[in-house]
This record gives C-alpha cells, sequence and structure tokens, in this order.
C-alpha cells in the first residue's frame, strides 16, 4: 500500500525530488512522494557509509525500483551520522511512507546556510506540476 500524495509544510524541498527535515545541526533526509511514485515499488536501497561526507547537489546513494536504478541527490552538505536499517532491509518502506519510516540518512550539516536554497512546500509543488 503506497502513500497517498503528500508534501508536508515543514520540510524543505531539492529540485531532484529529496526532503530535508532539519533539527538544529543536524537534517534528515529522504526522497518525496513524487520521487517514490514515479519509481515505483522500491526494491533495493544502496546507502552511504555512516561517517561519510555528503556534498549538496551530488549522488549519496542509490535506490532501486522495478523501473529503474536512481541516483539518491544531497539537498545540503554534511557528514552522515545514521543511515536507516529498516529501509535498507525494506526498501518499500519508502513507498509506504516516505516522510515517516522511510527516511534515508541522518547528517550533521557541513553548512547551515544551504538551506537557505532549498524550496519551500509551495515552491516545490510548482516543480512538481512542470514534472
Amino acid at each position: 500500500m503506497t502513500a497517498s500524495e503528500s508534501y508536508p509544510d515543514d520540510l524543505k524541498y531539492h529540485k531532484e525530488h529529496d526532503w530535508a527535515r532539519i533539527e538544529g545541526d543536524e537534517a534528515v533526509l529522504g526522497i518525496t512522494w513524487f520521487a517514490q511514485d514515479a519509481l515505483g515499488e522500491l526494491v533495493h536501497y544502496e546507502p552511504p557509509n555512516e561517517g561519510d561526507t555528503i556534498a549538496r547537489d551530488s549522488a549519496y546513494g542509490e535506490v532501486e525500483s522495478v523501473k529503474a536504478v536512481s541516483d539518491v541527490i544531497a539537498p545540503l552538505s554534511g557528514e552522515v551520522l545514521e543511515v536507516n536499517a529498516k529501509v535498507v532491509d525494506e526498501p518499500e518502506t519508502v513507498n509506504d511512507d516516505p516522510y515517516g519510516d522511510g527516511w534515508l540518512i541522518r547528517i550533521r550539516l557541513g553548512d547551515p546556510s544551504e538551506a537557505d536554497a532549498l524550496l519551500d512546500v509551495a515552491a516545490y509543488k510548482q516543480v512538481v506540476a512542470e514534472s
């Protein structure tokens, strides 16, 4: 059962269909409802390693679905603090709950000002409408 379309107001969005939930000097990252819907059922998640440094606008992992393999693009730079082991074991969790149990990684922000370049929900919905 996949989640119904939603884009929570409390998140920041990247034009490549990734989201960030910023909490102080850390952020939780994942892919949006639109991304998981376009990909279809996820069957594999290849995460970065804890301790890795990821860079904004660069790939930090891959998700594989029944349709395609896609890079996951970092909306923010930082050090990987935690990988969601549940998604590694059960990638379809992202389809069921992309903003809850389906988060991908937690990072310590390298440059908190990068968040200023991310989209709010209204701007992200415009990106979706144009996709």
